[in-house]
């Protein structure tokens, strides 16, 4: 496909997602996590172009990391939303919680507790993400989650035999908790090749400099998303045959046995926690580092 084509296919493969499963009304207002990173620019782009500005906020969290979070790409987010008519709110995992990312991995190292950085990125931020949401207002949250992202995730939860997850991250699967704002993933059927070509057709000069944590010890996400890689360049296609099959087997055979399932309130933040659990993931990791999150 030339440039122009390219472009509207991958516009038209997200309105089409956004449309089989009912993910926006015309009265939500939604919040958007917006790193600075190739695919949550795509969702910046392609929300903003067939959704009123008016009610899209963009969401960019800072985590605290040397050399990774920089100022030029917050100034540029800052400029994108702004030509766009969306509202941008920048906070942190200093403000949040009360440390960097950077001061929380060093306090875990110190006291020896066996958890990656990557791990620690993840549960906070997507926390700070559906609590900032929680308080504008937001109906909904989308997130910039592509094609590679959304396989690795069903991966992970089948080998970890996480059955109420594995429901839980369909489209369609009931809001688990009151204090959960309800996510989206528009961009789920797009493939991360997909989303970096996207970007730079359209000019984005997105993130480019790798996590440092990266050479840290390797979470089980990461060595999935290495075996998924390798199946699809042996099989090209496999990845979208493996959500689509997912899609349809959550949907006929699963969704409607845990539409029911709600989840626990943690007992120290009253955020919500997984099933089987009175403590949240977050108040467990800051917990295995003295620490808290403050109640919201």
């Amino acid at each position: 496909m030339c440039r122009y084509c390219f472009i509207n296919s991958v516009r038209e493969r997200v309105i089409n997602e956004i449309k089989r499963y009912n993910m926006v009304d015309s009265s939500d207002t939604i919040a958007m996590g917006i790193s600075g990173g190739k695919d949550s620019f795509v969702l910046l782009d392609i929300m903003s172009e067939i959704y009123d500005p008016d009610k899209l906020v963009a969401i960019t969290i800072i985590e605290g990391i040397t050399g990774y979070n920089r100022v030029e790409e917050v100034e540029q987010i800052k400029r994108l939303t702004r030509e766009r008519g969306v509202d941008h709110i920048i906070t942190s995992f200093k403000e949040e919680v009360g440390f960097t990312l950077e001061e929380l991995v060093s306090r875990a190292m110190r006291m020896r507790v066996n958890e990656s950085p990557c791990t620690f990125c993840g549960v906070i931020r997507r926390r700070i993400l559906n609590i900032t949401a929680r308080n504008i207002g937001a109906t909904k949250t989308a997130t910039a989650h592509n094609l590679d992202d959304e396989v690795q995730t069903l991966i992970l939860n089948l080998v970890k035999c996480e059955w109420d997850k594995l429901v839980r991250n369909h489209p369609k699967s009931p809001k688990p908790h009151e204090k959960f704002v309800y996510k989206i993933k528009p961009l789920r059927k797009v493939y991360e090749w997909e989303t970096a070509l996207y970007a730079y057709y359209k000019g984005f000069r997105f993130q480019e400099v790798e996590c440092p944590y990266i050479r840290f010890r390797p979470t089980l996400r990461a060595k999935i998303r290495d075996y998924i890689y390798l199946l699809e360049s042996i099989e090209p296609g496999i990845l979208l045959r493996l959500l689509n099959y997912y899609d349809r087997v959550i949907e006929e055979k699963l969704l409607s046995r845990m539409s029911s399932v709600k989840l626990p309130s943690c007992i120290y933040c009253g955020e919500p926690t997984a099933t089987g659990r009175n403590i949240c993931k977050t108040c467990e990791l800051l917990e295995k580092i003295g620490l808290k999150f403050k109640s919201i």
